[in-house]
């Protein structure tokens, strides 16, 4: 990829920039809890964006996205926005920096990645965390991680329309090979946690499946976890955030929200607590519990939350019946993977019995992915 991007580069703009790389990312779990101020417990994996990039003394960026053979020239003011979706990525990132206070200039920059598309391993954060990374140590703006983490964070909801917590970008940011975080979304607390399952297997399993209101529905349940806190609140006043909520707390508030409010805010104080969980239980090594809460995620990402599929639900029970340790839906939902703790010596029977089922049931295999730990946002050598 590294060699496209040089190729690529020189032939756009005759000479040789600084290579960065930022990672896509798993989240073992604790889902849809970053933006109720609960914990979530991501990785970097070794899939990401690379990005080519040289600065070019104007007020002028000049981009090309390789894998979509688009390019795209934009200015720096907030006027100058540009159409394509994915080049409000970087837009949003550089005017973020400029809100910020930071000194920015033009660049030319040729990026690619491997981070599959729709799959919920956080392309977009890749893509902003790589070009967070680059501006700071290209410009030296002495920016810290949090605030890149921001940055990324901030593009989304100011440039792309989407209300997104900081988990992806904190996972794109901070990423740490062989280390899984759990980072506390209230007060901005991580802790490095060893991940290294001898006698297991991580695998992601793509659905190959995108359903379209993913993004309105995401901020349809952001809306209700809002209403179900502000509600409690009335009562507790110390209730900031769902994540500061008792389960008996939101009974107090049954009468005063509605069902689906109800099932969303349940979903979310259940999953805040399985998070400290699952902690607890890898520090034991007990990937036989870590499993356990997996499959109550899915249970309640697809009863409660309502944001599985029918295709996702297919795969989660189709790990049940091989055995899996653990599997559930990973990200937002409406598509995309799940995420699978496989036993060494059910690997290959399990992927054998997904592929054929699915695909009879479905008329296409999912796409399958092993998932390594790996180092988030770098200058590359």
């Amino acid at each position: 990829m590294k060699s496209r991007i040089s190729e690529k580069f020189r032939t756009l703009f005759g000479k040789d920039g600084d290579f960065f790389a930022s990672a896509g990312r798993i989240n073992l779990i604790g889902e849809h809890t970053d933006y109720n101020g609960g914990y979530v417990f991501p990785g970097a994996i070794d899939k990401g964006m690379i990005a080519e990039i040289e600065l070019n003394g104007t007020n002028r960026v000049c981009a090309y996205a390789l894998d979509l053979d688009e390019y795209v020239e934009f200015g720096l003011e907030e006027e100058d926005i540009p159409s394509q979706s994915w080049a409000r990525y970087i837009f949003g990132v550089c005017r973020e920096i400029i809100k910020r206070g930071g000194m920015i200039g033009g660049f030319n920059t040729v990026f690619a990645g491997d981070v599959p598309l729709g799959a919920g391993m956080s392309s977009s954060a890749a893509l902003e965390s790589t070009f967070a990374f680059a501006l700071n140590y290209l410009f030296n703006l002495g920016i810290d991680k949090f605030e890149l983490a921001r940055i990324g964070q901030y593009t989304e909801h100011n440039y792309c329309g989407v209300k997104c917590g900081i988990m992806d970008q904190f996972a794109s940011v901070f990423g740490k090979k062989g280390n899984l975080m759990r980072l506390d979304c209230k007060t901005m607390e991580y802790k490095y946690y060893p991940f290294d399952p001898k006698g297991y297997k991580l695998v992601l399993l793509d659905s190959v499946v995108k359903h379209e209101l993913a993004s309105s529905a995401y901020n349809k349940r952001r809306e209700s976890c809002e209403h179900v806190a502000s509600a409690i609140r009335k009562n507790h006043p110390e209730v900031e955030f769902l994540r500061d909520a008792k389960k008996e707390w939101l009974d107090e508030v049954k009468a005063e929200v509605s069902e689906e409010d109800y099932m969303r805010a349940e979903y979310v104080i259940e999953e805040v607590q399985r998070v400290l969980d699952v902690c607890d239980a890898l520090e034991r090594g007990d990937y036989e519990t870590v499993g356990q809460k997996m499959y109550e995620t899915h249970h309640g990402m697809s009863k409660l939350y309502e944001v599985s599929c029918e295709e996702l639900d297919f795969l989660n029970d189709i790990a049940k019946e091989c055995g899996v340790t653990g599997s559930r839906v990973m990200g937002g939902g409406f598509g995309g993977c799940t995420i699978n703790l496989v036993k060494n010596e059910l690997y290959d029977n399990f992927i054998a019995k997904a592929k054929a089922a699915f695909k009879e049931k479905f008329g296409h295999e999912p796409k399958v992915y092993d998932v390594v730990i790996s180092d988030g946002a770098r200058k590359l050598e």
